[in-house]
């Protein structure tokens, strides 16, 4: 059973009828799906797309399925598509698995894809996730990183007219999504020709110490009931069981930086962006900056590239920023939207890098 959408409101207010969003119920999907949009004669060029053209979903839509998680409960998830693309036109394409952010609904993790799914023609996959006992402060459980795996499965199980390339399945995360991405590409590196992270959660017990340093304004503090880093160390013992002295396993198990080595012998080509200004993963180089030392340290010849640059936290994985590049790097968009890149300090994979 699933729902598909002409493409996701750009005010995140998903699966809501309005002007520029259509919503069509399971009986009659089979006919919407059945009539695809025709591709563009012109082939995709960075040149041929403004940012609002990037932002705005005009050539991607979005298909709503759910599954049943590690824990046993049904979970939605988002499916991007080309909006060519369909029961009658479904060649082999890339999935692009992109976790979400802490806190963050997945409606709004897809809508953050704009019309990049449609440029580029790739699928991508959002699921709702589920921890051991929260849902959107899943934090890297090792379920829900199964989860993440099945994904692929899921997505052709709920949708058997797409065809997924499954040697160009990709993972793409920031902040808590970037955690999960990492440990997805440490504990799967089989499944995965690629991964991208952002920001990313790689020490736990040191962000958990950081917590609360969060900056938390009057309106935030209304919202938490106070401070909100106390409330994420809250949610954090609940989830993981206790807090890094009396669980320390439980966090170990969930911070990428234990997995470096794991990722510098899969040899999954990696891309790691950390900003030097991030105010929610705070002392980024000892987060992702750390991550990428260790990785490079244990194999000079993995393909991990770094990126640093100075935008807020998450800010980068944007249509109109820096998505596009990294995304073309890894051939999921035109290669000329690699020349987009500025403000942005990069460390090139070594010329040498091994593969799988």
């Amino acid at each position: 059973m699933h729902t598909v959408t002409s493409h996701l409101s750009r005010r995140c207010r998903p699966f809501r009828a309005s002007a520029t969003l259509v919503i069509v119920t399971a009986a009659v999907a089979a006919s919407y799906v059945t009539a695809p949009v025709a591709r563009s004669a012109d082939p995709p060029s960075a040149a041929n797309y403004t940012r609002a053209d990037l932002e705005n979903p005009t050539e991607t839509r979005a298909i709503r399925i759910s599954y049943r998680s590690h824990t046993g409960a049904m979970r939605p998830a988002i499916v991007l598509v080309p909006r060519w693309y369909g029961p009658d036109r479904h060649p082999l394409i890339p999935l692009v698995i992109a976790p979400h952010g802490r806190g963050v609904p997945h409606t709004d993790n897809a809508h953050r894809w704009g019309n990049l799914p449609g440029i580029g023609g790739f699928a991508l996959v959002s699921p709702a996730g589920q921890g051991n006992h929260l849902g959107r402060y899943s934090w890297g459980a090792k379920g829900q990183i199964r989860d993440l795996a099945r994904m692929p499965g899921i997505v052709k199980a709920q949708l058997p007219w797409l065809r997924v390339d499954r040697t160009r399945i990709y993972a793409f995360g920031g902040s808590m999504g970037g955690q999960e991405t990492l440990l997805l590409a440490a504990q799967h590196p089989s499944l995965l020709a690629g991964a991208a992270a952002v920001d990313s959660l790689v020490d736990f017990p040191r962000q958990y110490g950081n917590f609360p340093q969060l900056r938390c304004k009057a309106n935030c503090r209304r919202n938490w009931n106070g401070s909100i880093g106390l409330a994420m160390q809250k949610l954090a013992r609940r989830e993981v069981g206790g807090t890094p002295q009396t669980a320390p396993a439980g966090y170990a198990v969930r911070s990428p930086l234990n997995y470096a080595r794991a990722l510098a012998a899969s040899c999954v080509p990696l891309q790691i962006w950390w900003s030097r200004k991030d105010r929610i993963v705070i002392d980024s180089s000892k987060q992702s900056g750390s991550l990428f030392k260790r990785i490079r340290s244990a194999n000079p010849q993995a393909p991990v590239a770094g990126y640093v640059g100075s935008w807020a936290h998450a800010k980068a994985f944007k249509p109109g920023r820096m998505l596009p590049y990294a995304l073309a790097k890894f051939g999921l968009m035109p290669s000329d939207f690699t020349q987009r890149l500025t403000g942005t300090k990069s460390i090139a994979p070594p010329a040498n890098a091994c593969s799988r």
